[in-house]
């Protein structure tokens, strides 16, 4: 995966490997609509910046709790 910044890339690709393969098929749909966003924003949402839009808010947190507990351990 490249999208253009390399932190977003790490974060997505390990997003994916854990969670891509049982996500529902409307979760699925809500995932291509945030990889259609702007990495900047996609990363100030993650890291809890800025608030995602409500329709990625679910989606949103997911990601930044994966990438949290993977950065504990």
């Amino acid at each position: 995966m490249r999208r253009g910044i390399k932190e977003m890339d790490i974060i997505l690709s390990r997003f994916a490997e854990v969670r891509l393969a049982q996500m529902p098929e409307e979760d699925l749909a809500v995932y291509e609509v945030l990889l259609e966003e702007n990495d900047q924003d996609l990363y100030q949402w993650v890291t809890g910046q800025v608030r995602a839009p409500d329709a990625l808010q679910a989606m949103v947190r997911d990601i930044a709790q994966l990438v949290d507990a993977q950065g504990k351990s």
